[in-house]
């Protein structure tokens, strides 16, 4: 099933057997009934701005239609919502038989902020690859990163990121370590061309630039699939998010820097905060480009710490591992549909590596 805006209507792979025009109330209904013919349970995947209608109400038209037993999966919980964000979201936990959120963070933000009992939620972690713990000096060669200090952000690009802060801390990081390289793997986010073309990216070119930072700073302005991507995380020797929203409560950005066992600094962004406990990573507050690179020099220099931050982000992200995470919903599954098809679907994916 595919949820597409009006001016997008794919291709879609032979598997997409049903579309809803975001904004067609009418759509998500028929969907519903259509999909509840064949199927025995529905994972929704609940993030603001996908699902149509105000506030992304049209989610609800689409589960009151349903069946079958549903489960959803929070990406975003909002730590001020309006009172229609507040009241679209606690109805759609109330009428699903299970919600899913990735940190404890969220849990609970939505028994405080929303009212949901939590008895109601499911804390399975953001899912990562299952990555070799890897010197990145074994990587470099093929990317063309030999005698390069690697600080690595990736994800789709856009306002709120801080990517301008990290550009901005940068000179103070080649003052004190010359062969340091700032490499930003990602396309620009579609919705953002869609509105103003390149004109974000440009913008941030055009900020290195005018630091003189013409050979410290790499675009890699695509989309990389999987293998790529695990060849930038496993080469970088510092990872950064330095997010400007203080209230995220899942990235898989950072989820997947930790799978890799990246020395992470990043800002105290909610999720961040919970995952980069205990040694994990380095908080920095935002908004100073002085203290980011304060944070990422100390880092740089010293291999002990980035070693040992690495291995801790590494041993934690076990249970993150996508043949764990299917397990994890395996067992839901087979809870809220009453039988063991689930498990044995868990059990299936963990043996492919799912």
């Amino acid at each position: 099933m595919a949820l597409h805006p009006p001016d997008q209507t794919g291709p879609y792979p032979i598997e997409v057997h049903h579309r809803i025009r975001r904004d067609e109330a009418a759509d998500y209904r028929s969907t519903a009934r259509s999909v509840s013919d064949c199927v025995d349970i529905v994972s929704i995947q609940h993030e603001y701005g996908i699902w149509g209608g105000t506030d992304g109400e049209h989610v609800l038209d689409f589960v009151n239609a349903l069946r079958v037993p549903a489960i959803a999966t929070l990406h975003t919980v909002l730590r001020t919502p309006t009172p229609g964000q507040r009241a679209v979201l606690a109805e759609l936990v109330a009428s699903v038989e299970a919600t899913v959120v990735m940190s404890r963070s969220a849990a609970t933000l939505l028994a405080t902020a929303y009212g949901v009992d939590p008895r109601r939620l499911e804390i399975i972690p953001h899912g990562v690859p299952d990555l070799p713990l890897v010197d990145p000096e074994a990587i470099k060669p093929a990317l063309d990163l030999v005698g390069r200090r690697v600080i690595l952000s990736f994800g789709l690009l856009g306002p709120r990121k801080g990517y301008e802060l990290a550009i901005d801390a940068l000179p103070d990081v080649v003052a004190a370590h010359p062969e340091a390289l700032y490499v930003i793997v990602g396309a620009t986010h579609p919705d953002l061309v869609r509105r103003e073309g390149e004109a974000y990216r440009n913008g941030l070119v055009a900020r290195a630039r005018a630091h003189g930072l013409g050979d410290h700073v790499r675009f890699v302005d695509r989309f990389v699939g999987r293998v790529e991507l695990s060849r930038w995380l496993e080469a970088a020797d510092v990872f950064v998010t330095p997010y400007l929203n203080l209230d995220q409560i899942v990235s898989g950005t950072l989820s997947y820097a930790m799978g890799a066992g990246r020395a992470i600094v990043s800002t105290p962004y909610a999720y961040a905060s919970e995952l980069l406990a205990d040694g994990r990573g380095l908080l920095v507050q935002p908004g100073s480009p002085a203290l980011l690179g304060r944070a990422l020099n100390n880092v740089l220099e010293d291999g002990d710490l980035r070693a040992a931050m690495g291995r801790r982000a590494y041993e934690h992200s076990r249970q993150m591992v996508w043949s764990s995470v299917g397990l994890d919903y395996g067992r839901l599954i087979a809870r809220v549909s009453g039988d063991r098809r689930g498990a044995v679907l868990a059990s299936t994916m963990a043996a492919v590596g799912a």
